[in-house]
C-alpha cells in the first residue's frame, strides 16, 4: 500500500505531515491590496495554506502580485488558485501558485475535452512544480457521472477515483482530493468510500476534508466539527477547512482545535470557554450520532445545554428543530455582503422549522451546491438575487433590497 505526501511549495500534505489547517480569502482577487492584507491576517492566524478564487484571466496577473508581495513580506505558505470553469484560467495560474483546485464537475461541458485538459493541465503543473486538488461537491459533479450513477455518496468517490487514477497515469503525486457537501452525513459517506477505493488500489491520496457551506455561529461550527472529527478519528483526513460565513481568520481556531485534537504534531489553538465546549461535544458525540450508535444527547448542568443537545441532533441530521442552513463562506465572487444577509434570512426564517435554506454567493457554487436545499437566495451580481425553490429558479432578477422579502413570501406561499 502506497500512501502519498503531495507536495505543496514549503508545505508537505499528507501522513508523513502535521494535519494543515487552510482556508480561502473572501476578497476580490482583483483587489490587490484586499487581498494581500487579508492573506496576512489569515497567514498570522495561523493558516498553512490560503486559497482565493481566480474567476477570469485579468485575475491570474493580480494573483501573480499578492503572491510576490507576499513572499516579499517574509511569508511561505503557498497559495491556491481556486478556479471552476476554464482549464486556461488553470492553466495559467499553474505558473503563479503552488496549487491549483479544479472541480472536474465544471472543469468542462464536453468529457472528452475535460479528460483532454485536464491531462495537459497535469504536464503544466510538472512543468512548475505546481500541486492539484481535485475537489468535487455535492451537486456539481456533472452530468456524465450524474446520469450513469446518480448524485449520490458513491457517486461522489468514483467521479474523484477516475481523476486520481489519471493523475496515477500521468505518473502525477502531488495531489489532493476533497469531496464536500453540505449534508454531513453524505459528506462522511463520500469519503469513507473514496478512502476504500483508493485503497482497493493501492495507492491513498492526501485528503482535504470540510463540511461545505455550513453557515455560522454556533450552528457552522458544531456541523463542521461532528463531520471533520469523525473522519479524523478514523485516520482519514491530512488537511482540514471550516468553511464558515464569516471572516476567514474565524475559521482558524476551529480548525486547528480539530487538528490538534487527532495530530498530537498540531499546536492547539487559545479558544474562548463556549467554543471549547461545542467543539468538544461535537467532537464527543458526533460520530456516534452519525453512525447511529446513539439515539439522543443531553447535557443537564450546562448553560443552554437544550440548544447544544439540538444543535448536535440537528447537525447528525437525527432531529430537526429549526430550519437548516447552507451558506456558502462567500469569496471574491460574491458581489453583496453575504455575512449580514445570511443573518437576515436567518432572523426573517427561523420559524419554519424542518425546511432547508441556501444563501449562496453566486452562480458558480449556488445552484448546484444547493442541491438539498428547498429554497434557495442566489446573488448574481449587480445589486440582483435569484430566488429558487428547489433546484429551480421561480424569481430573477429580485432587487437585493426586497430579497429576503419576497424569499419569505415565497416558502409562506408553499407552506
Amino acid at each position: 500500500m502506497e500512501t502519498i505526501n503531495a507536495r505543496v511549495g514549503s508545505l508537505m500534505i499528507g501522513p508523513d505531515a502535521p494535519i494543515a489547517v487552510q482556508t480561502m480569502l473572501n476578497t476580490r482577487t482583483s483587489d490587490v491590496e484586499a487581498s494581500l492584507a487579508q492573506a496576512v491576517r489569515v497567514a498570522d492566524a495561523g493558516a498553512r495554506l490560503i486559497r482565493l478564487t481566480v474567476p477570469a484571466m485579468s485575475d491570474v496577473e493580480a494573483l501573480r502580485q499578492i503572491h510576490s508581495r507576499f513572499r516579499a513580506l517574509g511569508y511561505t505558505q503557498p497559495l491556491v488558485a481556486d478556479v471552476h470553469f476554464s482549464p486556461d484560467i488553470a492553466m495559467a495560474a499553474a505558473a503563479v501558485v503552488e496549487k491549483v483546485r479544479i472541480n472536474p464537475g465544471n472543469f468542462h461541458p464536453d468529457h472528452a475535452k475535460a479528460r483532454e485538459r485536464f491531462a495537459a493541465l497535469l504536464e503544466e503543473c510538472k512543468r512548475h512544480g505546481t500541486a492539484i486538488r481535485i475537489g468535487l461537491n455535492h451537486g456539481s459533479l456533472g452530468r456524465y457521472i450524474t446520469e450513469r450513477f446518480g448524485n449520490t455518496p458513491e457517486a461522489m468517490a468514483l467521479a474523484a477515483m477516475e481523476w486520481v487514477k489519471m493523475c496515477m497515469d500521468a505518473s502525477f503525486r502531488d495531489v489532493v482530493v476533497s469531496l464536500k457537501a453540505s449534508n454531513t452525513v453524505v459528506m462522511i459517506q463520500a469519503y469513507r468510500a473514496l478512502y476504500r477505493m483508493m485503497k482497493e488500489e493501492g495507492c491513498i491520496f492526501p485528503l482535504h476534508v470540510g463540511v461545505t457551506e455550513a453557515g455560522n455561529g454556533d450552528s457552522g461550527r458544531i456541523k463542521s466539527a461532528v463531520a471533520i472529527s469523525t473522519l479524523l478519528s478514523e485516520g482519514i483526513g491530512n488537511t482540514v477547512r471550516v468553511s464558515l460565513t464569516e471572516p476567514p481568520e474565524a475559521e482558524i481556531p476551529v480548525a486547528a482545535y480539530l487538528a490538534s485534537r487527532y495530530d498530537s504534531r498540531v499546536e492547539a489553538p487559545q479558544l474562548p470557554e463556549h467554543e471549547r465546549l461545542i467543539l468538544e461535544a461535537s467532537c464527543d458525540y458526533g460520530k456516534k450520532l452519525l453512525d447511529r450508535e446513539i439515539d439522543d444527547v443531553s447535557f443537564p448542568g450546562i448553560p443552554d445545554g437544550d440548544k447544544l443537545a439540538d444543535e448536535l441532533m440537528q447537525a447528525c441530521r437525527r432531529r430537526f428543530t429549526k430550519p437548516e442552513y447552507i451558506a456558502c463562506p462567500g469569496c471574491g465572487r460574491t458581489l453583496y455582503n453575504l455575512e449580514e444577509t445570511f443573518d437576515r434570512v436567518k432572523a426573517a426564517t427561523s420559524g419554519f422549522k424542518g425546511i432547508v435554506i441556501a444563501v449562496m454567493g453566486c452562480i458558480v457554487n449556488g445552484p448546484g451546491e444547493m442541491a438539498d436545499a428547498d429554497y434557495g437566495y442566489v446573488g448574481e451580481g449587480r445589486g440582483l438575487v435569484t430566488l429558487y425553490k428547489g433546484k429551480e429558479p421561480v424569481l430573477r432578477h429580485i432587487p437585493q433590497e426586497e430579497a429576503v422579502d419576497r424569499l419569505v413570501a415565497l416558502i409562506k406561499e408553499n407552506l
